[in-house]
């Protein structure tokens, strides 16, 4: 597999980076164990802590009106930081039970709020759900009181990435499970008129090999995903997938392994990589452009403490 890419390394290596959102001028990502959300200014080359003490925070969305959205992987919660920078916890239950560890999610054009919540690692002890599923969260109406919370999924372990098709009739999911027994599949479910997902099709199979971590739309509505590992398969790299599984293109990771990608910079022409190792990329020539979003108010910035 020879890569066309050139990949410029921003920061790292370090520990674990994870959910990179472009805000229209710089990149916010999370730093998974040190509970921080920083924003990389492509303008200076600088990196600043914007929130601490965030619940190990994992995948990062940005809604329309400029809150910037959370999974807390460690704080076992969806949460949401208004442009003043206040936090609102949007979900940590399920019928009276803790989640999992929410890791990532996607917004609809009415606020609704899709996230995966799976469990991986060894140590289950605090585990309250006896599933790994996917969810929707429904604000109230009139944006008074809590967001109604309903489980979308009955068949996936360790649900991961997840995107919505364009025309939110599709929901793709990662199905991101590293037990030997189980599989690692990016599926596609339909979207049913009553909101209920439908039986999902497989449009990859990755076998034994690691599957989808993280992934994002490009312009012409194919899907860029970060995957794969040195252990098995060919190794870790970011591949591009039409929505009907087909493997447009694949390019390796000079390094690691890849946990989440965005695109940004001018014209959405850049592609910025997190990994597991810490490192932070960015591809300025991917051949590839990302969605264009609509005009939304940019979160508000904090100052780095200290």
């Amino acid at each position: 597999m020879t890569d066309s890419w050139t990949w410029e390394l921003l920061a790292g290596p370090a520990t674990i980076i994870e959910g990179p959102v472009w805000d229209g001028e710089g990149l916010f990502f999370t730093s998974i164990a040190d509970s921080e959300i920083r924003r990389y200014d492509p303008a200076t080359g600088e990196i600043a802590t914007i929130y601490r003490d965030t619940g190990e925070a994992n995948g990062l969305a940005l809604g329309r009106f400029g809150s910037l959205y959370a999974c807390e992987g460690g704080g076992r919660a969806v949460v949401r930081y208004s442009t003043e920078g206040v936090k609102s916890v949007l979900a940590d239950r399920f019928e009276g039970r803790r989640l999992n560890s929410p890791n990532d999610l996607a917004l609809d054009a009415t606020g609704r709020v899709w996230f995966t919540d799976p469990r991986y690692g060894d140590d289950h002890s605090d585990r309250e759900l006896d599933h790994d599923s996917v969810y929707r969260l429904t604000p109230p109406q009139g944006g008074a009181g809590p967001y109604a919370i309903e489980r979308l999924t009955f068949d996936t372990t360790r649900p991961n990435g997840l995107l919505l098709s364009w025309d939110e009739r599709t929901l793709y999911v990662a199905q991101s499970d590293y037990d030997p027994i189980s599989v690692r599949q990016l599926r596609a479910y339909p979207v049913l008129d009553d909101d209920t997902l439908g039986p999902f099709t497989v449009l990859h199979d990755f076998g034994e090999a690691r599957g989808i971590d993280g992934m994002c739309w490009d312009a012409e509505g194919n899907i860029v995903a970060t995957c794969g590992w040195e252990v098995s398969g060919p190794g870790g790299r970011i591949a591009v997938f039409a929505t009907d599984g087909t493997v447009l293109e694949e390019h390796p990771l000079p390094t690691g392994r890849p946990s989440n990608c965005a695109f940004g910079g001018p014209d959405l022409g850049h592609l910025y990589v997190t990994a597991l190792d810490g490192r932070l990329y960015r591809v300025p020539n991917t051949g590839r452009r990302g969605r264009l979003q609509p005009p939304a108010a940019r979160p508000f910035v904090l100052p780095a403490a200290g």
